[in-house]
């Protein structure tokens, strides 16, 4: 059964176009005996794209965002770090490498901007009915965009600090159920090993979400990224190795994280997650989440004040924006 299974997953990425070694693909996460079905709705998937989604928590769509749209929202990126645009209300990133540097200017300067939705040319992303219809078939039809953002991965200046750490994006997020979650991340150029392709453990998505901390890595990583604590460092991986506008659609629960860039240029992806809109939160007091949502309170306090107290559940509250359907929460 397992032999079968590693069968399929190398088939499938070797059709994706993705330099994947069989080897590399068997998961010690993944039990073959697991009923769990994580899609809501066929239509659109192919059986055989059930049954890997299913499998490995991850699915990758060729080519299924154009390349005029991913230039117009890398370009007003561009317009944005230099300062051309002023988009209040949104979250704009320095690498730690150069974040105390003032002679570093532009998109130079800027590893990663959020809250897209702040901004109705980068927004149009989260909304692209392309992306949407695949989506439902992992939220249902009503659909939150949760957090979106552009990544721009600088190159590594040698101190390592470009990678991201192994991680479950449902350590970050404050509702439930995962089922009902999904992370998009597309390509905005050709993205592959050197450049620092996403990695992903096939599999992993049937696990337990995990402890996360600062990884101990001697240059630090950057504001946030917060890595496993404990997991077998031998567990196989996948690297997503992409073609400008390949997307791929994950479970909140997959491990990931990428690569340092050892190349001169900026590898950019834009992304957003998911949720039905009849997802409810949570508390996270007491849990393994708590040590994030105590940072995101610090930074609040920092910008602005003391004095504002405004709760995990408010800031992701207030984040989120119906983009297909009803909002049928409560």
């Amino acid at each position: 059964m397992a032999s079968d299974r590693l069968r399929t997953l190398a088939r499938h990425l070797k059709d994706q176009k993705n330099e994947v070694s069989p080897v590399a693909v068997t998961s010690t996460y993944a039990q073959s005996g697991d009923s769990i079905q994580y899609i809501k709705r066929n239509s659109l998937l192919s059986p055989e794209q059930v049954n890997f989604y299913n499998e490995n928590g991850f699915l990758v769509i060729k080519k299924l965002v154009s390349d005029d749209k991913l230039d117009r929202y890398k370009q007003r990126f561009e317009t944005i770090c230099r300062g051309d645009v002023k988009v209040p209300g949104m979250t704009v990133m320095k690498d730690v490498s150069i974040k105390a540097s003032e002679y570093v200017k532009g998109e130079k300067a800027i590893n990663k901007i959020q809250e897209l939705y702040t901004d109705p040319v980068l927004f149009e992303y989260c909304c692209l009915p392309e992306i949407l219809e695949y989506v439902e078939c992992f939220t249902g039809p009503n659909i939150k965009a949760m957090h979106s953002m552009l990544i721009n991965k600088p190159p590594d200046p040698g101190t390592l600090t470009s990678r991201h750490p192994l991680h479950q994006d449902l350590y970050y997020f404050p509702f439930r159920p995962a089922e009902d979650v999904v992370g998009v991340w597309t390509a905005m150029e050709k993205i592959h090993r050197a450049n620092g392709c996403l990695v992903v453990i096939p599999g992993s998505h049937k696990g337990k979400l995990l402890d996360h901390a600062y990884p101990d890595w001697e240059m630090g990583v950057n504001k946030a990224y917060h890595g496993i604590q404990e997991f077998d460092p031998n567990s196989p991986r996948v690297y997503l190795e992409m073609e400008k506008g390949d997307t791929v659609f994950f479970h909140p629960l997959l491990i990931h994280g990428s690569g340092s860039n050892k190349t001169k240029g900026f590898r950019k992806a834009i992304s957003c997650h998911y949720a039905s809109a009849d997802c409810y939160f949570i508390d996270v007091k007491g849990t393994n989440q708590e040590n994030v949502e105590q940072e995101i309170q610090e930074v609040i306090h920092k910008k602005y004040g003391s004095g504002v107290n405004v709760s995990y559940q408010d800031v992701w509250r207030v984040r989120s924006r119906l983009v297909r359907g009803e909002d049928i929460s409560t």
